[in-house]
């Protein structure tokens, strides 16, 4: 333990001036070691220099060359992606709401027209952009309607949503592209977890009752049981909760 000592102390006995020659010989072994790791520090900074400078020098040109893609490339990638996804949006959502000529529409919005680009190239020339991404799920539901099933789950498949709506409609929109695809354990597969994705009054009772119908049909009754009686103990409300009751009886027959 160390013990304070009063300024001009000296020491007296033969042991306390042993004691102060050790702690004296320790002090200075301590600062020549320090020395010595700052030499070699020196030394090392020396020999090395040039390899360091350059490390430095590649360091500086590769967050120039960043800034510069930021500003000079994928900005303006992004404002053209943009612009290019306007009037394809104004296709589909006229072939939303259309009565005749949807499928012209629809294709106008995955070619494009007037100049612009339509979903198939904004994805594919802006990938890893926001627009290339949203890109990817205008052409998976474009696809989807014109019946081209397997381009719309390549493109669902593609999109990376977060959102409440479009990431549980995404999954679930491959759902029916398996079904029509005749791929009923993969159209399961995706409503369930369209169902799970997001929890709303919206899209989780209708995925809920599409994976529990799928189940049925392939004899999965305990499965489909569990599926409708999520739809009517927490989405009463529903309009799938009207016939979850009807699927309950003919789930629990089909157990049994």
């Amino acid at each position: 333990m160390a013990t304070y000592k009063k300024r001009g102390y000296k020491p007296k006995t033969k042991v306390e001036k042993e004691i102060e020659l050790e702690d004296n010989s320790t002090t200075a072994e301590v600062f020549n070691t320090l020395d010595e790791s700052a030499n070699k520090a020196e030394e090392f900074v020396e020999k090395n220099q040039k390899n360091i400078f350059i490390v430095i020098g590649v360091v500086a040109v590769l967050a120039l060359v960043y800034l510069a893609y930021q500003q000079f490339i994928a900005k303006p990638s992004q404002i053209e992606a943009s612009n290019n996804m306007y009037q394809a949006q104004k296709y589909f959502n006229e072939a939303v709401t259309a009565t005749t000529a949807k499928d012209s529409l629809y294709s106008l919005a995955l070619t494009g027209g007037e100049g612009k680009q339509g979903f198939v190239d904004i994805a594919k020339q802006n990938s890893g952009t926001k627009a290339g991404n949203l890109a990817n799920y205008y052409a998976g539901m474009s696809y989807l309607n014109l019946k081209d099933y397997q381009n719309a789950v390549t493109y669902l498949d593609d999109f990376k949503g977060e959102d409440e709506a479009l990431a549980p409609l995404a999954k679930g929109a491959i759902g029916d592209a398996f079904i029509q695809l005749n791929q009923p354990e993969n159209a399961l597969d995706y409503y369930t977890q369209a169902a799970s994705l997001r929890q709303n009054e919206f899209t989780t009772p209708t995925y809920l009752y599409k994976a529990g119908v799928t189940a049925l049909n392939l004899g999965k009754a305990s499965k489909a049981l569990g599926l409708f009686n999520k739809i009517k103990d927490n989405y009463t409300n529903s309009v799938e909760a009207t016939n979850a009751e009807v699927f309950i009886g003919k789930a629990k027959a089909m157990s049994n």
